[in-house]
């Protein structure tokens, strides 16, 4: 049996539905932890505690999810929110990071 939920326009249930749902809720999870590791880097590299918080790469890093998703028909709007929030995360993260890592 493939374990492998149905594409999205194969589903003819809602149990198929939800099975590519909380699969793809799985990827993401496991593309955050990714994401943080990079953030954990990040702490390790940046040389001052400013340094973590920066702003223009901020507004970049939004514009370019943005532009993705406005390029694969996903909505803007949810992904600029989403990335926000994100963002903000991973400098909170980063910064507790930066400061254990120099405790």
């Amino acid at each position: 049996m493939n374990d492998l939920p149905k594409s999205p326009d194969d589903c003819e249930t809602m149990i198929e539905v939800r099975a590519g749902v909380d699969a793809t809720d799985r990827a993401l999870i496991e593309l955050f932890a990714t994401r943080f590791c990079y953030m954990r880097a990040a702490a390790r590299i940046k040389p001052t505690r400013d340094a973590v918080r920066d702003e223009e790469r901020k507004r970049a890093v939004i514009e370019a999810a943005t532009a993705h998703a406005s390029a694969i028909g996903v909505p803007t709007a949810v992904v600029a929110e989403m990335w926000e929030v994100l963002v903000e995360a991973s400098i909170a993260y980063e910064m507790d990071e930066w400061e254990r890592l120099r405790g």
